[in-house]
């Protein structure tokens, strides 16, 4: 009884899958020998695995470089190297580089200004210059957005108020009016009270009985 078709997917489980890529990459690579052997071939094959570590094999007596180097006359396509003259000269100017944004960073301190020339000492002159002016520009926006700000909360508060104001002052009115009532009154009580006086007509002949008992009181 045969083996049943295999289907050709991924597989889901990470123990399975690296079983199978075990076994499968062993016949793999004695499929290469065999074929090399075989049928006269020079052969090479790299394989990458999903945890990142790689598996090489080419038949002897060619090795891996010289495969490369025959597939990139064969193709035209170079693949570019760097060997270490390359890297120690693009590490230096990277570092040169990197000395002078240092440098400048203190000499724009005041630092280290000794070994600095009178064009050098100008030249930073006019770019801290320049720094002053765009600092004290940006700060003085600020302060005006600030009192802009301000100036509009008084006269937000200040427009809040007014109707409290103008509702209260037929209250303050009426309280006035009843104040100078009271005072009035208290005035007339602190007075001192007035006597009752009786007129008589000086000339004897008025002296009628009916004047009698009328009394003009102030």
């Amino acid at each position: 009884m045969g083996r049943g078709k295999i289907e050709i997917k991924r597989i889901e489980n990470s123990t399975n899958r690296q079983v199978t890529f075990s076994k499968r990459r062993g016949g793999l690579l004695k499929k290469a020998s065999e074929l090399a052997v075989l049928c006269d071939v020079q052969l090479g094959l790299i394989i990458f695995s999903s945890s990142g570590k790689m598996f090489e094999y080419s038949n002897p007596p060619s090795s891996m470089r010289q495969l490369i180097d025959r597939y990139q006359q064969m193709s035209g396509n170079r693949i570019q190297e760097y060997d270490n003259q390359q890297i120690y000269c693009e590490v230096t100017r990277l570092k040169h580089e990197y000395g002078n944004l240092q440098a400048s960073m203190r000499h724009f301190t005041g630092e280290d200004l000794d070994t600095l020339s009178l064009n050098d000492l100008h030249q930073i002159e006019e770019q801290l210059e320049i720094s002053v002016s765009r600092v004290r520009d940006r700060k003085n926006q600020l302060l005006h957005q600030q009192m802009e700000n301000l100036r509009r909360k008084l006269a937000e508060h200040q427009a809040a108020m007014e109707p409290k104001v103008v509702c209260d002052q037929p209250m303050l009115e009426h309280f006035g009016a009843f104040y100078q009532d009271e005072q009035a009154r208290n005035m007339l009580q602190l007075s001192p009270q007035l006597h009752a006086f009786r007129l008589q007509p000086t000339q004897p002949n008025l002296q009628d009985a009916t004047l009698q008992g009328h009394v003009l009181q102030l």
